[in-house]
């Protein structure tokens, strides 16, 4: 349950609790034997306290009341303390799926009220086959404990069962060969009396995307003690400013309660009551921004529980399938694997190894942890295949070779898995043609910066200049063009002087 007010949860508060499903001898084998280990006692003394709200013989909606039942029959006290309890133990009643909490807002009370849905607890076979609900109960009581448990939960089939069970033939007989329905006559009152009657309650439609949101669901969800809440509730009959929270919220994917803490926030309005849109992007942008790390967080620890798995699932005599690669996507060994294996050796590694093998093999002691975590972000968040990663780190040690001093950091490579993101590199064949052609752009881009011009001050370039070369064969001058030279000259000095 997300609380972020006490005031909004308290005894005062009336709820109603909703089943539609009554708890069998194998529920509550499963509520006391594998969900209280995970969320505690107390917690499913809770859960069944909801359970007897509603008459075991009926489903349905309990009748309303305030909560101040729960805290006097659980013995929690009317107090912040009390509240914050209760909180917590619905909480873990619905992060394991057998409770929704729901809050609804009544405008003739101007109060909120509860509503409680139950869940029936899962089966056995459900409960197994869901991996982060048998990982966390393998946390709580351990592996052996979980194996005892689901022995206990599953009785086997006889001995002399198990050998006959493979020729089994189903000879069920279908409904329709049995019994005879009269279609031709429809009855509309019994239809319309049984819909009128009925007790499952039609599920809410979902905002489809890209509609953005209404202001009744702003307002509902907007703190009532907050001083920007007059400017809120303007929004009612300014679209413009409607449009401007319409726009945020589709560019950052944002939700109602995210929406209306950055409203509340101090600087998003003005003293006239406008949006400040800079302001309140750039709240938005660091909200989106710190929802994309925790998710990408999520991704990689779901990814190592995922390779884990199959790690144990997979069987370790069974050799490994290789992959062979065409003589024309070789790649060249580099310069510390030339005396350990050849061409043919290298290439086969980079295409079939794991980059954790192969990082291991470029570093003789340990692998920086920076280095693993770089490649374990791309493996796990970018979905970049093993043999695309493999050619991507003898790619980078090819360019410190040539570079020499050339850094390899965590954004230069992000840099270079994200471009090939883009250009849908997704195969060993295609990888290495993506770093064949970055040799080639880089190999021209050196040609053309050693090529200089000059440029006058109006921008265009100046014209080259023929330079005298000095030859081998020299031309000798005779003493009639000498002689012509030296009274050229003296014409020339005689004309300065009389300047003068």
């Amino acid at each position: 349950m997300r609380m972020t007010n006490f005031l909004y949860f308290t005894e005062n508060h009336r709820y109603c609790v909703y089943r539609d499903f009554c708890l069998s001898s194998l529920d509550d084998k499963m509520l006391g034997s594998i969900y209280q280990p995970m969320v505690g006692a107390f917690a499913i003394s809770l859960y069944r306290l909801f359970v007897q709200h509603v008459p075991a013989e009926k489903v349905g909606y309990s009748a309303i009341e305030q909560q101040r039942r729960l805290f006097l029959t659980l013995g929690l006290e009317p107090s912040e303390k009390g509240r914050r309890y209760l909180i917590e133990q619905t909480s873990k009643l619905e992060a394991v799926g057998l409770l929704q909490t729901s809050r609804m807002f009544v405008p003739e009370t101007d109060d909120y009220i509860y509503e409680y849905e139950l869940q029936a607890p899962l089966s056995p076979a459900e409960f197994f086959n869901t991996q982060h609900l048998t990982l966390l109960l393998r946390d709580k009581v351990g592996k052996f404990a979980v194996l005892s448990l689901r022995e206990e939960l599953w009785s086997k089939e006889p001995h002399e069962w198990s050998g006959i069970s493979l020729n089994k033939e189903n000879i069920s007989v279908p409904f329709y060969d049995i019994f005879e329905l009269n279609t031709h006559v429809i009855d509309y009152e019994l239809e319309q009396a049984l819909e009128e009657v009925a007790v499952s309650r039609p599920a809410l439609p979902p905002t489809p995307p890209g509609e953005g949101l209404n202001y009744a669901d702003i307002i509902l969800r907007f703190p009532r003690e907050s001083r920007n809440r007059v400017f809120v509730e303007r929004l009612r009959y300014d679209h413009e400013q409607m449009g401007i929270v319409n726009y945020v919220v589709r560019k950052y994917d944002l939700s109602v309660q995210d929406l209306c803490r950055l409203l509340d926030e101090d600087g998003i309005f003005t003293e006239h009551g406008e949006i400040v849109l800079d302001d309140l992007q750039h709240k938005a942008s660091l909200h989106f921004r710190q929802g994309m790390k925790l998710q990408e967080k999520r991704q990689i620890t779901a990814g190592k529980v995922v390779a884990l798995h199959q790690e144990l699932n997979t069987d370790p005599d069974k050799p490994a399938e290789e992959h062979a690669v065409q003589m024309e996507y070789y790649v060249e060994v580099p310069a510390q694997f030339q005396s350990k294996c050849d061409i043919h050796q290298y290439n086969m590694m980079l295409r079939n190894e794991p980059y954790t093998r192969l990082l291991q093999t470029f570093f003789p002691g340990a692998v920086p942890a920076q280095f693993l975590d770089i490649f374990e972000k791309i493996d796990l968040s970018y979905k970049l295949p093993g043999e695309v990663i493999n050619v991507l780190i003898h790619y980078l040690v090819s360019l410190i070779a040539v570079g020499g001093e050339q850094r390899i950091n965590r954004n230069f490579v992000e840099a270079i898995a994200s471009n090939m993101l883009l250009k849908q590199v997704n195969s060993y064949e295609k990888a290495v043609q993506y770093i064949r052609d970055q040799a080639k752009m880089k190999g021209k881009q050196k040609q053309g910066s050693t090529r200089t011009r000059t440029y006058a001050r109006s921008g265009q370039a100046k014209p080259e200049i023929p330079v005298a070369l000095e030859t081998d064969k020299g031309e000798a001058v005779t003493d009639e063009e000498f002689e012509e030279m030296m009274r050229f000259a003296a014409e020339m000095q005689a004309g300065n002087k009389k300047g003068v």
